[in-house]
């Protein structure tokens, strides 16, 4: 009996070492992927998208998830949206301003104040993030005063949260103030510098952080493999007409595409064309919450400028459909409290409505010529035409015009069978020709 004890405690001594080292690797390499996305451009609902299926994937992998962020801002929204997801994710998450020159500001200081780890890179940028109209109008004084105190204290629970300096982070909001990554390290907004994303995960190894379950993670990178998890096809796609100059140049091309439709029925392809650049324009602007005043008087624009195609007003209805067309544009996203990055450029504009004048100009003076030309039809649209001779003229004959035998008679030399001849006048039935001269 006793020796059958000392065997099992034997055997005991020599497994628990070897199941607590598998275990530990079971443990401690669970956090050993890192998965790693990307964020470049302005902060819409693709982005959002994005980044929720990126840590959905490293949630499933029990990985953590490293976002390299680069942005100057974007919609409140889908900002809101992204910080909750990265404040509630089961991982840690990593924010890491980057590549050098790399900034994040407005939308971007928010979401990079959320992480459980905030990195920068050098050389990268934090801040700014004080709210502006999309359109650059003026904001009522009381209204801009709510907005701000309510970004204020949006952007101070989230530091108090992560433990970071609140009273910096407020004044990016109130003061549109600006941090540098060593400026940003140093008031606490930030975690560490990392001058690579390798540095960077080296340098987080046994960071011990609080998921919002209250769970405690250390985080272990030892022995890491990186899985870089890119935007698909769609998001990217989605995420390039989200921006106002694209959903501005669309609602244009599509303009153009209609009026030359309406102008030259038939044509097709810029009818098809300005189509599908209208819907593409329309789900642009609804994701950007465009101020649909706006979109009506660009609306507008068209109809008067379609008007004037028919009508003959000697210019007021252009007149008419420029000042819709200018209005239209300065109010497209008067109204969307976000980034200066989601504001339709007023270089843009100018391009756009000189662009659009100039095709007017051009498809009206085609109408305009098209209807001063002559309309020749019937007998005297025969006059100058071409004609075959179907016998010898001489000087009359038959000969074929236009598909049909007319009896001809020739003002001049004899006309030999097959030869061309040119029709000088039409009396009854009876054409008047003459001998086509050969060239050379």
């Amino acid at each position: 009996m006793i020796k059958t004890f000392f065997r099992i405690a034997f055997l005991a001594l020599l497994v628990i070492p070897i199941v607590g080292i598998v275990w530990s690797g079971v443990v401690n390499g669970a956090n050993r992927d890192v998965h790693v996305l990307h964020v470049e451009g302005t902060i819409v609902p693709a982005v959002y998208n994005y980044i929720n299926r990126g840590i959905s994937q490293a949630e499933e992998s029990d990985a953590i998830c490293v976002i390299e962020l680069d942005t100057p801002g974007g919609l409140l929204d889908s900002t809101d949206k992204i910080v909750g997801r990265i404040m509630n994710a089961d991982v840690p998450v990593v924010v890491y301003v980057s590549p050098r020159g790399a900034w994040a500001a407005s939308a971007g200081t928010f979401i990079t104040l959320s992480a459980h780890i905030a990195a920068m890179a050098p050389g990268t940028t934090i801040g700014a993030a004080h709210p502006v109209s999309g359109g650059g109008e003026e904001i009522p004084e009381e209204q801009m005063k709510k907005i701000t105190e309510f970004s204020a204290k949006w952007i101070e629970t989230i530091a108090m949260e992560r433990g970071r300096n609140f009273e910096e982070a407020r004044l990016a909001v109130t003061e549109s103030k600006s941090f540098r990554d060593d400026e940003a390290l140093e008031s606490n907004l930030i975690d560490l510098r990392a001058d690579s994303l390798e540095s960077l995960i080296s340098e987080i190894d046994g960071w011990e952080v609080t998921l919002a379950s209250g769970q405690e993670v250390t985080v272990d990178t030892t022995g890491y493999g990186v899985v870089r998890n890119e935007m698909n096809g769609v998001e990217r796609f989605l995420q390039v007409i989200s921006d106002p100059n694209i959903a501005y140049i669309l609602l244009t091309l599509a303009t153009i595409g209609l009026i030359t439709e309406v102008s030259n029925p038939g044509m097709i392809f810029p009818g098809v064309a300005g189509g599908l650049s209208l819907i593409l324009a329309f789900y642009s602007l609804g994701v950007l919450n465009a101020y649909w005043g706006g979109v009506f008087l660009i609306l507008l624009a068209v109809g008067l400028f379609v008007a004037e195609l028919f009508i003959t007003s000697h210019g007021g209805l252009t007149a008419g459909g420029i000042a819709a067309l200018v209005a239209g544009s300065l109010i497209l996203f008067s109204h969307t409290y976000s980034s200066p990055a989601m504001e339709v450029n007023r270089g843009l504009i100018a391009g756009v409505v000189t662009a659009v004048v100039c095709f007017l100009i051009f498809v009206i003076g085609a109408i305009i010529r098209g209807q001063r030309r002559r309309k020749a039809t019937g007998a005297e649209g025969m006059i100058g035409g071409v004609a075959v001779a179907k016998t010898p003229l001489d000087p009359m004959g038959t000969v074929l015009a236009k598909g049909e035998l007319w009896t001809a008679a020739t003002e001049g030399e004899k006309v030999e069978r097959g030869e061309e001849v040119l029709i000088t006048k039409v009396e009854d039935l009876k054409l008047w020709v003459i001998k086509k001269l050969k060239k050379g």
